[in-house]
């Protein structure tokens, strides 16, 4: 039987773009929520442990290519089904990816992996105004993650988006240091990623309409960085946020603009005095400390560190999606005159996060706009 045609791309006029988002905050029409499905332990490498303890990696590394145990998958998928039904319940359009076997194997000529799972598009895939732009990730177990959303990015394409691919790398042992170790404190910063190619995660940029925030890391090294900033061109500015964490990976765990003017911080990652000097008329909201986290197993298994109480998700500049279990951050956003929406997504930390990083937010009601000095 012969497969069915794809529709036709209609060209004869103007379309108007399905994506639209500027910024972290502007009005939230449309999301990407990811799925736990075929959720696989990654594969063994250097890159995929160097952010976690030697004991940690090793036993990582023994366990790679199993599927995550039960008593971790559904906890976590209860609270995100709870998560879609809360954003629908707001008015809010979900698409998700499809399911996919991450167990399976997959090779290049240079090396082979499984995968891992598709529960953050927020790291695969960014989202610049009407430009979806598929990141070339670091780690080998992630090298076709956005595959599984190819049909959300066929169907945002034919009505009028723009799809972009980043340059796919080859991710061979020159990309990697050697001999890399997490630095003591007080060290100079290392990095376990050379400047052979570029690589850089979505996730590690946060977006405030012309002036994009990034953090070296892991995952993102300098030729990323700047691959993106010739890419955007002379329209955007990128601004690098200095981090003091010793395992750099993702942003929006350090430093999260919340509204015009206002931007979370991590105190233990920031020092507030070397911030970029375009934010110096931004409030700087400095976040609190997370509330204790009790279980043993969430602990040991989470891939996020403790500051997952930062990982809120905008729904305008008022409201927000945030974590019901760190009731310090819930009190100081109302303080700070938010209204936030406590949520439950405490047990997706094994998989890659909480409410942001769990989601890509498609459609903002909004336009392009300059909020910085």
């Amino acid at each position: 039987m012969p497969a069915p045609k794809e529709p036709a791309v209609d060209a004869a006029g103007p379309l108007l773009s399905p994506v639209n988002s500027h910024n972290e905050w502007d009005p939230l029409e449309e999301i990407i929520v990811g799925r736990l499905d075929g959720a696989t332990i990654p594969s063994d490498h250097p890159v995929v442990g160097c952010n976690i303890p030697p004991w940690a990696a090793r036993l990582q590394g023994l366990a790679a290519g199993f599927r995550y145990p039960r008593r971790l998958i559904e906890p976590a998928q209860h609270e995100l089904d709870e998560f879609v039904a809360l954003l629908q319940s707001l008015g809010i359009t979900v698409r998700r990816p499809d399911a996919v076997d991450h167990r399976q194997r997959f090779s290049t000529p240079d090396w082979s992996s499984r995968g891992f799972c598709n529960t953050c598009p927020r790291d695969s895939m960014l989202v610049i105004g009407d430009e979806i732009i598929e990141t070339p990730m670091a780690w080998p177990c992630r090298y076709f993650e956005t595959h599984s959303y190819r049909a959300i990015l066929k169907d945002y394409f034919r009505r009028g988006a723009r799809w972009t691919a980043a340059p796919r790398p080859q991710l061979t042992d020159a990309l990697f240091e050697t001999d890399f170790r997490i630095p003591e404190a007080g060290e100079p910063m290392r990095y376990i990623l050379t400047e052979f190619e570029p690589v850089f995660d979505a996730a590690d940029f946060v977006r405030a309409g012309r002036d994009l925030f990034v953090t070296r890391s892991n995952v993102t090294n300098r030729m990323g960085i700047e691959w993106l900033r010739r890419h955007l061109g002379p329209g955007y500015r990128i601004h690098e946020i200095e981090s003091r964490c010793r395992t750099p990976m993702h942003i929006d765990t350090t430093f999260l603009p919340l509204s015009p003017g206002k931007v979370l911080v991590n105190p233990e990652y920031i020092d507030i005095d070397r911030l970029p000097d375009v934010l110096s008329s931004w409030d700087i909201l400095i976040a609190p400390e997370p509330d204790p986290v009790g279980e043993p197993l969430l602990k040991i298994t989470s891939m996020c560190g403790k500051w997952l109480n930062m990982n809120i998700l905008m729904i305008d500049e008022k409201r927000m999606i945030a974590e019901r279990h760190h009731t310090g951050m819930l009190r100081a956003l109302e303080k700070w005159g938010f209204e936030p929406i406590p949520g439950d997504l405490l047990h997706y930390a094994p998989f890659g996060g909480s409410f942001h990083c769990a989601t890509l937010d498609i459609r903002r009601r909004g336009t392009l706009e300059s909020y910085v000095d």
